[in-house]
């Protein structure tokens, strides 16, 4: 039986980690026989940034490139090659620095490199839509409004959901914990016996409207 953390914390008024429900659970018997991350689009955009184009230079040994210099914020600033048509000084941008691994459409992941590019140095890529999972548009960078936080993560930004879904190999003898509700009021239970929650903490219903 698969579980979401999601709804779990919302069905326990308490932020509690994922190591920490995992561990319980086994203890009482819903043993988790996995853990898996997931996102609302692949990689979840983990490890993209917002940054800002400060210059934009021609490629020296190639007419279609550009160099340009990007900037994080906090004074770090980097070094670009840019293929796209639509770059442009004082553009917000997404930027995946070296070390990043980004996951296209209809594509494998990559992960960016530092490298060369026509004898010259590039420290990572500014992302297209269908680069990093978000669209199809490959005509371009993305171009992002004005007021977009440099340094802010990208998954922040775009408001990109994740959540953990614990496996639980289900017994016939737990059939009480075949739902979320059901898992939730075990784990209080164990919450309030390992002292790590008030003895009164109940869980979040949701009322039930009846139709008039």
């Amino acid at each position: 039986m698969k579980i979401s953390y999601n709804w779990l914390k919302n069905i326990i008024p308490l932020d509690i980690s994922v190591e920490l429900i995992g561990s319980i659970l086994t203890d009482i018997g819903l043993e988790v026989e996995k853990t898996e991350t997931i996102s609302s689009i692949d990689g979840g955009l983990e490890g993209l940034l917002i940054g800002v184009i400060e210059s934009k230079d021609k490629h020296p040994n190639a007419d279609k490139l550009t160099v340009a210099t990007v900037s994080i914020g906090k004074g770090k600033t980097y070094q670009i090659i840019c293929g796209a048509p639509n770059v442009k000084k004082g553009q917000k941008i997404v930027v995946a620095l070296p070390g990043t691994t980004i996951y296209p459409l209809k594509k494998d992941p990559l992960t960016i490199n530092k490298t060369k590019i026509r004898g010259v140095e590039s420290l990572g890529m500014i992302c297209a839509e269908d680069e990093i999972g978000i669209g199809e548009n490959h005509d371009g960078i993305i171009i992002l409004d004005k007021d977009a936080p440099v340094g802010q993560k990208a998954k922040d930004y775009f408001k990109i959901e994740e959540d953990s879904i614990f496996e639980i190999g289900l017994t016939p003898n737990r059939a009480a914990a075949m739902s979320h509700y059901g898992v939730a009021r075990d784990l209080l239970a164990a919450l309030k016996y390992k002292g790590l929650v008030p003895i009164d903490m109940k869980l979040n219903c949701f009322e039930v409207k009846k139709l008039k």
